[in-house]
């Protein structure tokens, strides 16, 4: 499908804060750190969000630089996202509350994340079984954060596919909105789904026709700019999260922009734009992480980033095997030196992989 200038999509609107283009980054366990946001916003993100966060963590927080990281925001970042997850409705709100403090633009709640330990712990997607609780969290959360900070919530389509599981995904969907939340994320898999088979995107067509002019977002199975398209035009929803399918790829938010503008799908970034990009998000993470730590925590990203590259097996077992900061480096001068055409990532890659990461998908 070919997007063209009569389809132009709508700037996205979360209460007061306003968002030029509705395909943003979502929030992503163990990567959407503040080098990645800023990456990607650099990129053509108008919005991003932080990896998830327990409350318990926030509310025991203290001030050390090894933790610092957690909570650092930049002035090009906004607005950006900071989101919560937890068990104790009071403790939630807390929890929000240190996330007001230090500066994020929205306030998202997970009701999604399918991870086996954060169930165990009734957290994330164990609240679409309780709606009760679910929407007390919600209740106290919109009551501490102030008003002109909007307050949204990420959800899956249920537990699973039996009735009562469907019921109580509408009463938390409904109750949010009328406690006054500003958005609601769907993801269209259920939690027993994790990330395995198809995203169901004929459901959130459904959710969407239920809630009206409410704001709905989708997510779920978005590894190309044209895929992000697609769900909007497909199923009417007012913007996307990108979750996977940003990660090695922050090209995809510029590449959506230039396909929603009736534009061809750009090339994908040449070696030497994909090498300054990777210098500079290593930069970006030893300047919070410090020296010591930046290329364990890279190591992920870089297996990503190879993803583009025409000899991705190699650069990929090459990045994760780069310990210093010289081995990286060398990988760059070495692989990246002539500035060759890059690749487009293979989604079918990503769909295969699955994950374990709270937030993706």
């Amino acid at each position: 499908m070919t997007s063209s200038p009569a389809t132009r999509l709508k700037p996205l609107r979360l209460d007061n804060v306003e968002i030029d283009f509705p395909i943003v980054q979502a929030a992503l366990s163990g990567y959407s750190d503040w080098p990645m946001r800023v990456i990607a916003r650099r990129l053509g993100a108008p919005y991003t969000i932080c990896e998830v966060m327990l409350d318990k963590f926030l509310v025991e927080l203290k001030e050390r630089k090894r933790t610092s990281h957690f909570l650092h925001i930049s002035d090009e970042e906004h607005p950006v996202g900071g989101q919560l997850m937890g068990a104790e409705p009071e403790q939630f709100a807390a929890g929000a509350a240190k996330l007001v403090q230090a500066g994020f633009d929205v306030i998202d709640i997970n009701f999604g994340c399918p991870v086996k330990k954060v169930l165990g712990r009734c957290r994330g997607g164990f609240h679409l079984g309780q709606p009760d609780v679910a929407l007390q969290i919600v209740r106290l959360t919109r009551d501490i954060v102030p008003d002109e900070i909007p307050v949204t919530v990420k959800m899956r389509r249920g537990i699973d596919d039996t009735d009562e599981s469907r019921d109580n995904f509408f009463k938390i969907l409904d109750g949010a909105f009328d406690l006054g939340v500003a958005s609601v994320t769907i993801h269209g898999r259920t939690v027993k789904q994790r990330y395995i088979g198809p995203s169901r995107w004929e459901f959130l067509r459904e959710v969407k026709r239920h809630v009206g002019d409410k704001t709905i977002l989708g997510s779920g199975d978005l590894f190309t700019p044209q895929d992000c398209l697609d769900m909007i035009q497909q199923t009417g929803v007012d913007g996307v999260t990108v979750a996977r399918g940003a990660i090695g790829n922050p090209w995809i938010f510029a590449q959506a922009r230039a396909l929603a503008d009736g534009e061809p799908m750009p090339d994908p970034p040449s070696l030497h734009e994909q090498r300054d990009i990777i210098k500079t998000h290593y930069n970006l993470a030893a300047e919070i992480y410090g020296e010591n730590r930046v290329s364990p925590i890279m190591r992920k990203f870089g297996i990503k980033y190879s993803m583009l590259h025409p000899d991705s097996k190699i650069v990929r077992d090459e990045f994760a095997k780069s310990k210093t900061r010289e081995q990286w480096w060398q990988v760059l001068q070495e692989r990246y030196a002539d500035d060759l055409p890059g690749v487009h990532p293979d989604g079918n890659w990503h769909k295969a992989q699955g994950s374990e990461n709270c937030g993706n998908g």
